[in-house]
């Protein structure tokens, strides 16, 4: 439970604020049709989060436990400190053509947006950290949906309501102390 748990809360927290939550909203904004969002985004997390889940565990075996525990810890405070940056949606990434419809739009956009991004380098390192592919992709889809679902569903109300500012800042905050934790376990 703990894998399901972890992953899910580091992953719902890393995408507070970004680029793939504004893309929900722009998506949801573009074809008001959410349920085929919500699927487009559970495939895609599904199939770009195992993908890294399995990285991380390859790239686990390759370090000493120390050493690695260390890296993983400072991982969260690089973190920490990314989750402060203000994410924006770039225009070619709005949400494509409405000729390929809500969902194979969504699917396609998410799984290459989701490249390279905070989430996914998170899956690899939880990956890397608990050693299940199947946990850790059911987690950090879980949080990908805790995130992603009300932005497709409320949009606009949510910001309104709570200051990005603010959501960033805990978000970072959260991960600073997991990362500090994570270096003084590690070190003691």
């Amino acid at each position: 439970m703990d894998v399901l748990f972890a992953s899910a809360l580091v992953v719902a927290l890393a995408e507070i604020g970004d680029k793939t939550m504004l893309l929900a909203v722009a998506l949801a904004a573009r074809f008001r049709k959410p349920w085929p969002i919500i699927a487009g985004i559970l495939l895609a997390t599904l199939a770009n989060h195992a993908v890294a889940a399995w990285a991380g565990t390859m790239v686990a075996g390759l370090l000493d436990g120390t050493a690695f525990r260390i890296a993983v810890g400072l991982g969260f405070l690089a973190m920490a400190a990314w989750a402060m940056i203000p994410d924006k949606l770039d225009d070619s990434s709005d949400g494509g053509n409405r000729r390929f419809g809500a969902f194979l739009t969504t699917l396609v956009a998410f799984f290459i947006v989701e490249i390279g991004d905070k989430t996914q380098i998170a899956t690899i390192g939880l990956g890397a950290r608990y050693q299940s592919v199947a946990l850790v992709t059911i987690g950090t889809t879980a949080g990908m949906l805790l995130a992603n679902v009300p932005a497709v569903l409320l949009g606009d109300r949510i910001t309104s309501v709570v200051p990005m500012k603010w959501v960033r800042l805990g978000a970072a905050a959260s991960f600073a102390i997991l990362g500090l934790w994570t270096v003084a376990v590690a070190v003691s």
